[in-house]
Order: structure tokens, then sequence, then C-alpha cells
């Protein structure tokens, strides 16, 4: 901002005011654009307005100009803080008002979503979807505790740290009851940690290998065969599904057998869904008892 383009002095000659035309002769005068002027006609009619307070700026005044806008030097403050921009940088924005720097870095900055203060240069923060806080704001909406730069997860319009969103929101393991944050498996509706979906004998994972359930307990095939299956009474072999060349059994008394090693033990006759006689624990086809 800089002066007016008018002086001020003391008349020596002889002059009349342009707009008066009293004597100017040993008083005060103006002098703008070629014309001599007291400073009462000054004020009145060649005077600026001030673009803050509205009145005219005197002649005694100190005059301020920017874009063809005037102020007196005791108005031109920042609109804000109303500290004095003489001789310091500025801006001027709407409705004619100045503003100091720091005013206006701090008006143009973004607000943060936690407490609604601006964020400015300088100011740790942190961005989600166009979204700003103060790291110290952005917390957990269930613990109240600082999340600032670690790992959270957004939920709607929450936002949750690891610990909260694992008890709130994890499904929960059928065996141990904790958790299950990655990976996992899923039987009868029921969700396991991979680690805990286990052999009960041999403790090898089961996840993506063939098991047979017994009850409440899991086994591989390896195990189940050995220590789980029945026996089957013709060839001493486990009788299990995909063992052997079938999977139908044929269970009489205390004793089981494939169907395919249920036969006669004299002429080896296939017995299963047939007549047959049991002698001294041996099975025999109706018609071989006849020819013991």
């Amino acid at each position: 901002a800089g002066p007016g383009s008018y002086t001020v002095g003391t008349m020596s000659e002889r002059f009349d005011c342009h707009y008066c035309r009293d004597p100017l002769q040993g008083k005060k005068y103006v002098q703008k654009e070629g014309r001599h002027c007291c400073v009462k006609c000054f004020e009145k009619f060649c005077a600026n307005t001030c673009t803050e307070c509205k009145k005219p700026i005197g002649a005694d005044s100190k005059e301020l100009h920017f874009k063809n806008r005037y102020w007196h030097d005791n108005c031109f403050r920042c609109f804000k803080c109303y500290t004095s921009l003489v001789n310091e940088p500025f801006m001027l924005r709407e409705n004619n008002k100045v503003w100091c720097s720091n005013c206006t870095a701090t008006q143009d900055a973004p607000r943060c979503k936690g407490c609604f203060k601006p964020i400015i240069a300088g100011d740790q923060n942190v961005e989600y979807k166009k979204m700003v806080w103060h790291k110290d704001c952005f917390t957990c909406s269930q613990c109240k505790q600082v999340i600032g730069s670690g790992s959270f997860f957004p939920k709607g319009d929450d936002f949750y740290c690891v610990s909260c969103h694992e008890h709130k929101f994890a499904k929960t393991c059928a065996k141990c009851k904790n958790p299950i944050t990655s990976g996992g498996l899923t039987y009868q509706e029921q969700p396991w940690h991979s680690e805990c979906f286990i052999c009960s004998n041999c403790k090898r994972q089961l996840g993506g290998k063939r098991f047979t359930a017994v009850e409440d307990q899991f086994y591989c095939v390896d195990c189940y065969k050995e220590c789980v299956a029945k026996k089957c009474a013709g060839c001493k072999n486990p009788i299990t599904a995909g063992f052997g060349r079938g999977t139908s059994v044929v269970n009489y008394e205390d004793e089981s057998w494939h169907d395919y090693c249920f036969k006669c033990t004299k002429c080896a006759r296939a017995l299963a869904n047939k007549r047959f006689v049991c002698h001294n624990g041996k099975i025999y086809c109706a018609d071989c008892p006849q020819r013991l």
C-alpha cells in the first residue's frame, strides 16, 4: 500500500480555494490534480473514503491504498485478529476485508473431523477418504484410545483399533473361542483357526485335507484307519471310506466286514445281502454246511 497522489503544504502565495474561493495565503492547503483547495473542501470534495470505516481520509491522515481501495493507516488491520498490516504481508478477501498471512492460512486450512479446528502446516495429521484429523484426534470409536498412524478398521462412520475390531466384529474360533483375524476355515457353519482344526491323534492341520469326524473329534485318514476305524473280520484291514474297492459294510454280532470280504469260508461265494450260516465263528453259504 502507498500514499495518495496529492501534496499538502502552507500557502505563501496568493491563491484562492478552488471550491469555496476563500484565500489560502498563510493557510494550510492541499494541491491535487493541479487544483489548490483548503483542508475543509479537500475532505468534502476530494478525499478518498476509507474502505474499512467509510469515513473520508483527511489531509492530516496517513493514507494507504491497494487496487483502487483506500484505508486510514489505523484502519488497515487484519479483519480476524486486528493486527496492524502496515508494512506486513496481507491478503484482500471477500467484502474488501484484509487478512494477515497467519489468519489466511488458518482460515483456508482443512478442518479436523474430530475437534473441528483447523489443521495448519506442520501439524501431524491422518487422512482417509477425503477426511482429515489431527493425529491425536484420530481415536478408536470403542476404547477412545488414539489410533494415530496405526492400523485401523473402518465401519460406517466409525473407526476401530485392531484389538477392538477383533473383539467386536471378528468371528470366534469354535475351539479356542479367540477371534479369527485372518485366514481360518469353516466346518458345519462354524469358524475355526487353521491351527485349531487338527487331527486329534497326530495334531496335523486338516485344512484342505480329507478327514473323518467321530463325535467331537477329527482324524486324518491315516489316524482314523489306525486308531478309530473297525477292522474287517475277513481281511483285517480298516473299514473306512475310500479304502479298497468299496465302502459298503456288513455287520454281524460284534464283527464287521467289507462287503466284498463277507463270503463263504468254504466256497468263497459272496454273501452280502444273501442268506448265510455262522458255524464255529466262520461264515458259510446256506448250502456249504451240508457238505462239511
